[in-house]
């Protein structure tokens, strides 16, 4: 199983970078995860956001492997702690599928991309930089793996 992180937004900080390549090294044995930015919509002044969202929505559609179980990162969906997500990382091996992660744009995802989401996951309350999200994820999904291979990396 392969998971593919498709985010809205390119040229992550080099902070960001290098702390979601370190995390993606450690993944790697368990999970191959890989990063495909989409361009993000044309915003600004005489801009519609609506339309923006669209045209990233169409991208991000258009990245998505063929059969793969997508789970789109949302502010609405459901919140997991390190030990459930571990627990639906398992039972998402057990689908035998590879996995999509998705982070929308500043206005979220487009309608499609959520009618076409098998799942939603929050990562909580708090609003985060949607760079910020992609280290994030690839740090739970590391711990998650983790606590399913018995590694010590998660000590709650």
């Amino acid at each position: 199983m392969k998971a593919r992180l498709i985010a809205v937004g390119e040229r992550a900080p080099a902070w960001v970078a290098e702390g979601f390549a370190e995390y993606r090294k450690r993944l790697s044995f368990w999970l191959p995860l890989d990063l495909i930015e989409i361009e993000p919509g044309l915003r600004g002044k005489g801009r519609d956001a609506a339309r923006a969202t669209a045209d990233e929505g169409a991208r991000v559609l258009a990245a998505l492997p063929k059969s793969a179980h997508i789970v789109a990162l949302d502010g609405r969906g459901k919140m997991h702690g390190s030990e459930e997500l571990a627990q639906r990382l398992e039972h998402w091996r057990g689908g035998g599928r590879d996995l999509a992660f998705l982070i929308g744009g500043p206005e979220g995802h487009a309608p499609d991309v959520l009618a076409r989401a098998d799942e939603r996951w929050s990562l909580g309350p708090l609003t985060l930089p949607h760079m910020l999200v992609r280290l994030v994820l690839a740090e739970q999904l590391y711990r998650a793996a983790a606590l399913l291979a018995n590694h010590p990396y998660h000590r709650a």
